[in-house]
């Protein structure tokens, strides 16, 4: 499809094309190295050695960082409005915030329930 745009080779629109892909997957690439990172923090190799964290530390630490990132997704509308943000950016980030909260919604919701469940266990 790109093949088609602009005269030729050397189209303006298809080297236009051509950086917003590579910019879209440099984004990607980025918010994936990010999602690695935190699961790593969050199960993976990186938080095993460290087995003196209380429980309470690592959810209290996690949350702080859903509620900073929440916060952040807060102050994008005026981001956009001074030219600083690009619309797509906002987009991402937008979408990052909302996956961000629904997993510790459902994380949530899972703690409750297995409360529950323990509740009901007949000693």
């Amino acid at each position: 499809m790109v093949n088609g745009i602009g005269q030729g080779s050397g189209g303006i629109a298809r080297a236009a094309v051509e950086s917003a892909m590579k910019a879209a997957l440099e984004r990607k690439a980025d918010s994936l190295r990010r999602m690695d990172d935190l699961a790593s923090k969050l199960g993976g190799t990186q938080a095993r050695p460290q087995q003196d964290t209380a429980f309470s530390d690592m959810v209290s630490h996690t949350l702080a960082g859903i509620d900073g990132n929440v916060k952040a997704a807060d102050k994008l509308p005026q981001a956009v409005m001074t030219g600083n943000l690009d619309f797509h950016e906002v987009a991402a980030q937008l979408k990052q915030s909302g996956l961000a909260f629904d997993f510790a919604l459902a994380v949530r919701n899972k703690f409750i329930d297995a409360y529950r469940e323990v509740m009901r266990m007949s000693v």
